[in-house]
């Protein structure tokens, strides 16, 4: 028996060393890098030597290829840089350039279609019109540390997206610098996933989402886009600590999202430029349209057009411990129902801070003795016509305004926020914007 158990012991031992099979291939761009790449076994390292390497190369085993910032697959114009189809492969270290921008055929500098599971790309430069990173079909994937950099020459809508993943599980997105593709990260149909520490700039939408369920939004950074995150038609999300600055229609979209929770993200800056302004279109904060039992708590939205807007059904969501700091507008709510804005949270009643509450703290507990109701009557009236807008602080308005204020039972239904905070919540740090980023050696190394 104890004869049994050494062999077992042995046996295991033997089963976890690289296999003896495996070979190193040392490349240059003299050699036929496809031959190679046709001729290695699974568990293989190929190590490209500094050079450029022209064509459309494809791995078909379970293999690692590595290389430097100088090893530079170059596509010319046509197709996928490099395309993986098989497990286990990683891919290190590479910059890849000037694939094709056919969208149609899904022209990606690295491309996966199917089977993609326990793949690795790090550490890679992208420089292409296209898709950058494409994967799909599988689970147990990291894409970490890489840049992607697309065509700014070309319109929005004909360049693609930095990394998008489809129909995928547990895989991670972090630590990736993404910037002039059409969205930064893309995500349809994929479960308990995790987006983290990613930077997406000059760009649509910073984040899109799509009928993804379970995933984890945290602590990415979003600034110079039309939107910072776009969160469409999925449920059970955990988006936190993000930030974004400087988008010209939306900080954050929040379409048909439903038992997720929205928490520690900073918005600034959501305003539409003067020579793209038409009638009806505002730079929101928050804007939640069709989005139901949520959890929106300790948010910090400043400098908005519209600080935050709910509509079309947004019932059910529990709003409280946000920060509203000169907006425009700081809340744009349409329904003919009151919503009260403050919840109990381990006991404690809890409402938001806002920037223009002028009540009073007579006791000292941190909240304002009267509530905090941000909309009336008027507002509602330039809300239906908007055109009115330059009558806004015309004297008739502002004693319409007294006269509301003085006569309650002739105010039309909206938020209230009975427990208004007397300050602000702490904004908590962003890991990027302490240029703490990107990851060392070591902390990569822990992905594996």
């Amino acid at each position: 028996m104890k004869s049994l158990k050494t062999l077992f012991v042995f046996t295991c031992f033997i089963a976890l060393l690289p296999s003896a099979h495996a070979k190193l291939w040392q490349v240059n761009n003299q050699d036929s890098l496809q031959t190679i790449l046709d001729a290695t076994q699974a568990g293989d390292q190929v190590q490209l030597q500094p050079g450029t390497y022209l064509g459309n190369f494809t791995i078909s085993q379970g293999i690692e290829l590595s290389g430097s910032h100088k090893s530079i697959i170059d596509a010319q114009g046509k197709g996928h840089g490099l395309e993986l189809k098989a497990q286990n492969i990683t891919v290190d270290g590479l910059k890849i350039i000037n694939w094709g921008n056919d969208l149609t055929e899904q022209d990606s500098g690295i491309y996966s279609e199917r089977d993609s599971k326990n793949i690795i790309i790090k550490n890679c430069q992208l420089e292409g019109p296209g898709f950058g990173i494409w994967l799909q079909r599988g689970e147990h994937n990291l894409i970490a540390n890489n840049t992607v950099i697309g065509n700014d020459e070309l319109r929005s809508a004909d360049r693609g997206n930095g990394i998008q993943i489809s129909s995928m599980k547990n895989t991670e997105v972090r630590d990736n610098d993404i910037s002039k593709t059409r969205d930064g990260l893309y995500v349809i149909s994929s479960t308990n996933n995790t987006l983290a520490n990613n930077t997406v700039h000059d760009l649509r939408y910073g984040i899109h989402y799509m009928y993804s369920y379970h995933n984890k939004i945290l602590n990415n950074y979003a600034y110079d886009t039309r939107a910072g995150y776009a969160m469409m038609n999925s449920r059970h999300l955990e988006i936190r600590g993000n930030v974004t600055e400087n988008s010209h229609d939306y900080g954050f979209l929040i379409n048909f999202i439903i038992y997720s929770n929205f928490e520690d993200n900073v918005i600034k800056n959501v305003w539409t430029p003067a020579d793209k302004k038409v009638l009806g279109r505002d730079g929101k904060g928050l804007f939640i349209y069709n989005s139901g039992y949520n959890t929106i708590r300790n948010n910090h939205i400043e400098h908005a057009e519209i600080g935050i807007h709910l509509t079309a059904g947004s019932e059910g969501v529990k709003i409280s411990g946000n920060t509203f700091i000169d907006n425009q507008i700081q809340v744009k709510y349409v329904s003919n129902k009151l919503q009260e804005w403050s919840q109990e949270f381990d006991g404690v009643q809890e409402g938001n801070y806002w920037s223009n509450y002028q009540g009073w703290d007579m006791d000292g507990d941190g909240k304002g003795d009267v509530p905090f109701e941000p909309n009336d009557g008027i507002d509602k009236l330039f809300w239906k016509y908007p055109e009115a807008k330059f009558l806004m602080d015309s004297p008739a308005v502002l004693l319409l305004r007294w006269v509301q204020q003085q006569f309650p039972v002739l105010k039309a239904p909206g938020v209230k926020d009975s427990n208004p905070l007397m300050k602000p919540n702490p904004i908590k740090p962003n890991p990027l914007k302490s240029n703490s980023s990107k990851p060392t050696e070591k902390a990569l190394a822990s992905y594996e």
